[in-house]
Formats: structure tokens, sequence, C-alpha cells
């Protein structure tokens, strides 16, 4: 069938094309908390920043695959992605709620900074902070819980969602 008539897969499409919004949304959002309320960058919370950019990334891919086949590889690369985002932001929760536990100025931040992104876009991909300043709870939770929370909704949202097919009478 062809991709162009499919409404099945014009619409997983347009849910491909909104999660990489979100994604960047979200790290849109990391860079307000960065450079307007002065709360700077761990190398964990890079990281993180890296996963949103890869979930962008393979949802645009999802939002302009032709196939199904398509679609599939780009939850997979997407999933990922998230598994990767979450790893980094429980983490990052858990050297907060173990202050002799490290992640700064380590092999962490060495890998990081020796990134070729972390060249291209410092502002976005170098590390300025250490993992255990804790900045102010926003509404309770501290911006890793909120950045484990966003993971787990984008995982749960490719992992639960199954999409319909058109019906092929062939």
């Amino acid at each position: 069938m062809n991709a162009q008539l499919d409404p099945a897969l014009r619409r997983e499409r347009k849910l491909y094309f909104l999660m990489t919004l979100v994604s960047l949304a979200l790290l849109g959002g990391a860079l307000y908390f960065q450079y307007v309320r002065h709360e700077d960058p761990c190398p964990l919370c890079i990281l993180a920043r890296y996963a949103l950019v890869l979930v962008a990334v393979f949802g645009l891919l999802g939002a302009v695959a032709r196939s199904w086949t398509g679609i599939q590889v780009a939850r997979l690369l997407a999933a990922l992605a998230a598994i990767g985002g979450m790893a980094a932001s429980a983490y990052l929760i858990y050297v907060q709620a173990n202050p002799l536990v490290s992640c700064g100025y380590d092999v962490v931040e060495a890998f990081v900074d020796a990134l070729p992104t972390s060249r291209w876009l410092p502002q976005v991909f170098q590390v300025q902070g250490m993992c255990q300043t804790q900045y102010p709870p926003i509404f309770g939770l501290t911006l890793p819980m909120w950045s484990l929370a966003a993971f787990v909704v984008i995982f749960l949202s490719l992992a639960l969602h199954r999409p319909r097919r058109a019906i092929s009478l062939r």
C-alpha cells in the first residue's frame, strides 16, 4: 500500500513528529534552566541532553518514514535513547542522594567534554557544573527527577503504543 495513501501511517508519522517537538521543548527547558536560572549542567545532565537529542532525531526519522519498517526502526532507536536518558537521570538522582559518590570532574566529565559536539556547541553540550550541586525542587521534585519522569513517559509511550495499521485487501 502506498505510504501517501495510508492514513494509519500518516497518523503514526504525526505522532513521531510530536515526539520530536516534545524532546526539543524539553531540551529548550534545560537551556532555560542553564541560562535564565543559572543552573549549570553536570556531566550526567549533558548525557541526558544527548539522549533528548537522539530521541528527537529518531522521532524525526519516524516522522519522515515511508514504511512501517522505518517506523519500527525509529521506535527501537528512540526507545534505546530514552533508556540511556533514564540511566543518566537515575544515576544523577543516586549521586545527589549519596554525597560521597561523585560524577563531576572525573572520567565522565572528560568523556563528555571530549565529544565533538562539546566543541561545536559548547553552550549546549559542555559540562559547567557538578553533579552534587542540588538546585531548588520544582513542585517537590528535582530536575533529575523530572528528567527521569520525562524519559520514562517517552519510553512507555514507545513501548506501549500499538499502531493501528490499515488492513490490506490483497
